[in-house]
């Protein structure tokens, strides 16, 4: 069982490409389930830091592990 503020401080890492999308900053839960259903990572800065990328979510089901720092997940990221 995890807490929201457990999993803000873990660091997001995409299997797919070894990448790291950042920390997580919120997560979406189903009232009606009572269950997280995303985890959300904020977008990376544009150029010269103006405003911000879209963020990312991340489905549960995309997250493969959680470890003690990070969060391993598996996607596709269009960069």
């Amino acid at each position: 069982m995890y807490r929201a503020g457990e999993l803000r401080q873990k660091e997001v890492i995409n299997l797919a490409d070894a990448s790291r999308l950042g920390f997580v900053a919120d997560v979406e839960v189903s009232l009606e389930a009572g269950a997280i259903e995303a985890v959300i990572v904020p977008g990376k800065s544009r150029m010269f830091n103006f405003g911000k990328g879209s963020d990312l979510v991340i489905p549960w089901e995309k997250i493969k592990r959680i470890g003690e720092d990070v969060i391993l997940v598996d996607i596709q990221v269009e960069t």
